[in-house]
């Protein structure tokens, strides 16, 4: 343990403490410490010895940490750990289990948090409906290496106002996440690539702060844990199989491997290349579970259109069928769903992808009559749906129809 410690940021004095934890270890907290009970229990010619900042500031770094810059006291929590060659068997098979065929990219992850702590990088999903994955291990391996520098939420603490014990650190982790607002998901996407952020406390003021937190983003839902477009490239969502023997003391293993693994990351040459804002390009991150999420988070709209469309294309043996809004609006009026023309042209425009034609044009257009649809002459600026498209976009229908078949 550090010797006892006092220091004055600004007019204020706190006291250095080593707070012990439930695993034997201390973490060094700041505690508000009065002018008054420092001459009373040191005497007053000890308050002029104290050491003295101009104020609070966050500047990472692993490699070259220091703990005063330019006369500002550094929040942010030296690494407890000294980097040391040795065997990382465990920790290589960790990141192998959880990483999978991305092993190396991985890694690149692990070492880029480690020694460019300020580059931006993509949320991270860990997700799967087994029990006895490791997703919870993982994310307290990372806690055990980067220490007070990563920090807890639940889906509350993130959606509250007050972000001043989270919005200095590393890691942000949440495990069980489920996102059902629309503005969570926004929030988390602008945090994810901003460099500022706002701070605020209880009874305190906002300030602005340079945000370099990273998401990690933990669930058993595999489906819709969040809402997110079909375009989206921020996220690098990873299916994780169980573990196939459970092994109690991995944990305990992956602790002593760490200063051998820091060693590793530090000489290790980086697979990657920095071609994105994220580091990583889309194609490099895109994966089976986050094409999943996408298509479960298709309205109730867009998959009743789809699914009414793709049964007329196996009914009149058709590759591909022309469609106005006024068309789909005239099918789906048909059905208990509920939708008007601006948000069909919301779908096929901006969530489909697909151009209408420039000048109205004569095109058999899908009609719903009593034994359901069927092609009829019309004229209009339509828009042009395939048959590959909707089967490669609405797996659920593929599904349906091979079970058909």
């Amino acid at each position: 343990m550090k010797k006892l410690t006092y220091i004055r940021v600004g007019t204020c004095y706190y006291k250095l403490v080593q707070l012990p934890t439930i695993s034997g270890d201390f973490n060094e907290v700041l505690v508000p410490w009065s002018l008054e009970t420092l001459r009373n229990d040191h005497g007053k010619a000890y308050v002029g010895k104290i050491r003295k900042y101009d104020g609070f500031t966050c500047i990472p770094s692993h490699l070259d940490f220091k703990q005063e810059v330019f006369g500002f006291y550094n929040t942010y929590a030296p690494l407890p750990h000294t980097p040391t060659n040795g065997s990382i068997d465990y920790s290589l098979r960790f990141v192998n289990h959880i990483f999978g065929n991305q092993f190396e990219l991985g890694l690149d992850y692990l070492q880029l948090l480690y020694l460019k702590p300020i580059q931006i990088l993509p949320i991270l999903c860990l997700v799967s409906k087994e029990r006895v994955t490791g997703k919870t291990t993982f994310l307290k391996w990372l806690k055990a290496i980067f220490d007070n520098n990563l920090t807890y939420l639940t889906n509350d603490n993130f959606s509250s106002q007050f972000n001043a014990d989270w919005a200095n650190k590393l890691l942000i982790c949440i495990d069980e996440v489920l996102f059902n607002k629309e503005e969570l998901t926004e929030r988390i996407k602008y945090l994810s690539t901003t460099d500022y952020n706002k701070m605020e406390a209880k009874g305190k003021d906002k300030r602005e702060l340079e945000f370099f937190g990273k998401f990690i983003l933990c669930s058993n839902n595999e489906d819709n844990f969040i809402k997110i477009d079909s375009d989206e490239t921020r996220f690098w969502v990873l299916k994780i199989p169980s573990l196939k023997t459970e092994e109690t003391q991995f944990l305990e293993h992956l602790k002593k491997e760490i200063p051998a693994f820091l060693f590793y990351l530090q000489h290790r040459e980086l697979d990657t290349a920095h071609k994105t804002r994220m580091w990583f390009t889309p194609e490099q991150i895109r994966t089976n579970a986050l094409q999943n999420l996408m298509r479960n988070n298709r309205n109730r709209v867009e998959k009743e259109l789809a699914s009414m469309l793709l049964s007329a294309m196996e009914t009149f043996d058709l590759e591909e069928v022309n469609l106005c809004p006024m068309d789909a609006l005239q099918i789906l009026n048909h059905t208990r769903v509920r939708t008007d023309l601006t948000q069909l042209r919301q779908i096929l425009k901006n969530d489909w992808k697909l151009k209408n034609q420039d000048n109205s044009r004569t095109y058999q257009k899908m009609v719903m009559w009593q034994n359901g649809l069927a092609p009829i002459p019309g004229k209009g600026r339509y828009y042009t749906i395939e048959k590959s498209f909707l089967l490669g976009n609405f797996e659920d229908l593929e599904n349906d129809e091979t079970m058909q078949k």
